[in-house]
């Protein structure tokens, strides 16, 4: 589904050449859920934003599903963030001003193939991850576990091809950072392909694949049997 070839990322800074991605392959595949690991200036956090086509890379080939994201431009790139690409952050991102039923249907916005049945779409989503109840709350009406819940519904509102998830739990306390844990892993279930960026060993854990980066290369890669 998602295939990396020979990426590189280079940015200029001043009058220096920072190599954030120094040359990396990966294959991703349909039902994956890797979680990309490493410490601060790896290059992880490049490697996400090239996936989630927010960056392009400075030489090498991306294809998602047979599009080379390399030879499209900001419109057709900004097409393919919207009905391609689920994003999850940190922070949640979400509008104060706005209910969470309102939030989760944001993407839609952006989306021309707009069609009655959207709210209840987004209503069924919001009932997936745990929202019952809360879908005419406010953010700053609800907790932080929720808040995360109604970012990742309006991830799916799409039904994205990839999630991507940049430290989702970093904001969020130990209990409720395995209850955001188990919501990606029955979405995963379900047939979903996430990818998780996280410095967190216990959110590595619950993927199905890890690979570390570090210097900008892919330092190693391991399989986490759950069987």
């Amino acid at each position: 589904m998602i295939s990396l070839k020979k990426i590189k990322k280079e940015f200029i800074i001043g009058n220096q050449v920072v190599r954030a991605i120094k040359e990396v392959d990966l294959e991703i595949k349909q039902g994956d859920y890797l979680a990309i690991m490493g410490t601060s200036g790896s290059g992880k956090s490049t490697l996400l934003n090239i996936l989630g086509c927010l960056d392009v890379p400075t030489q090498g080939s991306y294809e998602i599903e047979g599009n080379n994201v390399v030879d499209l431009d900001d419109n057709q790139l900004s097409q393919i963030r919207g009905s391609q690409i689920g994003f999850v952050f940190q922070a949640y991102n979400l509008l104060p001003d706005l209910t969470v039923l309102e939030n989760i249907k944001l993407p839609l916005i952006y989306q021309k193939n707009r069609r009655d049945e959207d709210d209840a779409e987004a209503i069924r989503l919001a009932h997936l991850v745990g929202l019952k109840g809360r879908l005419d709350h406010k953010p700053n009406e609800l907790s932080g576990g929720q808040q995360q819940r109604v970012a990742i519904a309006r991830a799916l509102i799409n039904n994205p091809v990839l999630i991507l998830a940049d430290e989702p739990t970093g904001n969020l306390d130990t209990q409720t950072e395995a209850e955001i844990l188990d919501l990606f892993e029955e979405l995963n279930a379900m047939g979903k392909t996430i990818v998780v960026v996280t410095h967190e060993d216990e959110v590595g854990e619950r993927a199905k694949r890890v690979i570390v980066m570090r210097d900008g290369l892919i330092q190693s890669e391991k399989d986490n049997n759950h069987e």
